[in-house]
């Protein structure tokens, strides 16, 4: 263990964690933390002017980069101006880390008209965040970074918040850092794939319809040479475009209205193989099987009853 500042074991622990670039709008519950980013410089600090930037740059990053978006803000309405940009990386699966400060620990639930107060923020932002926590002493930080990536990184990527009191951050504290850890792909049953093999291998005229998870689990090559496999187009979802190349003949484009022409083409496939999408596409199919691929097993058939499962 090291005797260091929670700013410090902050700053220590995304770095061991793979942050290289954090976007951020200081403020003064935040100063310990700059602090220990300055001693960290293989962080760069990208300051913004609004809190709303941070999440949407660090959005942009994850999804421009592959790598884990991460966004700073001060609490309160520091916090809930960065909600908006949360809300979309939260419906578009982008792997976003938020790091806010808190009030003073003792004032925190007070409801005391403290400096960017905000009463249950954990709650507040709940329904943006796959996961959220609160760091209380610095010999916290290194477990909570580390949970907090562990989320990141497993099952459905989605933001999540660690929050800190000034305190925490300008504590010292005995830390013992910890080494990351590797993603674990979850992989579907050989049942499972055995049953969408076997009903794509029947069908007389199958369609793919690739979303977003395509991209984010870098299967756009595996998914390309199925398609040409089966000889069967491609339609992707707006998160989904780049699934396949829009230049190669298979690929249909992007599905947008339900009247649309790329719409339309699926009414005549008797087989749809949808992976990584949450077909929130409800009642545009009638009567055809789904073949359905998610990381996410609480998506698959929430829509169309007629769903073979396949979680991974």
């Amino acid at each position: 263990m090291v005797k260091m500042t929670g700013g410090q074991a902050l700053a220590k622990s995304l770095y061991r964690e793979g942050v290289r670039v954090i976007f951020g709008l200081p403020g003064v519950q935040l100063y310990h933390m700059m602090d220990g980013l300055y001693d960290e410089p293989g962080i760069r600090f990208i300051t913004v002017r609004h809190e709303q930037a941070t999440a949407y740059m660090a959005d942009g990053y994850a999804r421009a980069s592959g790598e884990i978006g991460t966004a700073l803000t001060v609490p309160g309405p520091g916090l809930l101006n960065a909600a908006s940009a949360l809300s979309t990386a939260y419906s578009a699966s982008s792997p976003v880390l938020m790091v806010t400060g808190q009030v003073e620990r003792d004032e925190i639930g007070g409801d005391r008209g403290m400096l960017h107060e905000v009463n249950d923020q954990l709650d507040a932002i709940g329904p943006v965040t796959k996961w959220a926590k609160r760091i209380m002493d610095p010999a916290e930080v290194p477990d909570v970074v580390h949970e907090a990536f562990h989320n990141l990184k497993n099952g459905r990527p989605r933001p999540v918040e660690i929050e800190i009191p000034p305190e925490t951050l300008a504590e010292i504290g005995e830390v013992e850092l910890l080494e990351p850890e590797a993603p674990r792909r979850a992989a579907a049953s050989k049942e499972q794939i055995g049953a969408a093999a076997e009903a794509l291998a029947s069908a007389s005229n199958p369609l793919i319809w690739a979303g977003g998870g395509v991209i984010t689990a870098e299967g756009s090559e595996a998914l390309t040479k199925l398609a040409e496999h089966l000889q069967a187009p491609v339609v992707t979802t707006a998160e989904g475009k780049g699934a396949i190349s829009d230049h190669h003949p298979l690929a249909l484009g992007a599905l947008w209205l339900r009247n649309d022409t790329i719409a339309r083409e699926q009414f005549g496939h008797d087989v749809i193989l949808a992976v990584g999408t949450r077909l929130v596409t409800s009642q545009w199919l009638d009567g055809q099987k789904v073949i359905q691929i998610d990381v996410d097993p609480e998506e698959i058939g929430r829509h169309y009853e007629n769903t073979m499962r396949v979680e991974g």
